[in-house]
């Protein structure tokens, strides 16, 4: 996983009062669990940009207030109307406990059903994985090159190394759809056979 650096001031002042004061600042309030205790911090609106709008998955590498420690975002709030980041929860990690996190999937390849007319769909854009915050890779690649027409990937096919995939198993990933032309193709392919 990539690694993003992020500095946060320690919050003394808890509460909707106080929370929407640094609000008004321009600092988003957080909050690092996982640790000996949680810890209550603020970081700015600009620091968290290429963080929170990013499929990428992050290893934060959190210095609040010369405390450093790694983490992993956890959860995001956003202002129902603006849009505005409103609260992070961080997760502190290491490497002897395993994280859960959702990695984004990565097709790769021509499909067999694409050459024959389909059309390739990525169903699930993200998958949800557990293992150590070590061994998580950036994303999840996928090779369609044998998937005929008609054909589907379900999570139980998908294999991630030293990572425990927690989605439904036959939950599809992928799948080459038929389209009219495929359809037509077929039709006139089976009726000149006869």
């Amino acid at each position: 996983m990539k690694t993003f650096e992020l500095k946060g001031t320690v919050r003394t002042d808890l509460g909707k009062k106080a929370s929407k004061a640094e609000r008004v600042a321009e600092n988003v309030p957080c909050v690092l669990y996982g640790g000996k205790e949680n810890v209550h911090f603020t970081t700015t609106v600009s620091d968290l940009r290429k963080l929170v709008y990013s499929p990428d998955v992050f290893v934060v590498d959190l210095d609040i207030d010369g405390n450093k420690c790694k983490a992993i975002m956890k959860a995001l709030q956003f202002h129902p109307v603006t849009d505005k980041v409103l609260h992070i929860d961080f997760l502190q990690v290491s490497e002897d406990k395993p994280v859960v996190v959702e990695l984004p999937v990565k097709l790769e390849g021509l499909a067999e059903g694409v050459k024959a007319g389909g059309k390739l769909s990525l169903e699930m854009r993200k998958l949800k994985v557990k293992g150590i915050y070590t061994q998580i890779p950036e994303r999840i690649v996928i090779d369609v090159t044998s998937l005929g027409l008609g054909k589907t990937i379900q999570v139980a096919k998908v294999t991630a190394e030293n990572l425990e995939i927690l989605n439904a198993k036959n939950a599809v990933v992928a799948q080459v759809k038929l389209t009219r032309a495929a359809r037509g193709a077929a039709a006139t392919a089976a009726t000149g056979k006869k």
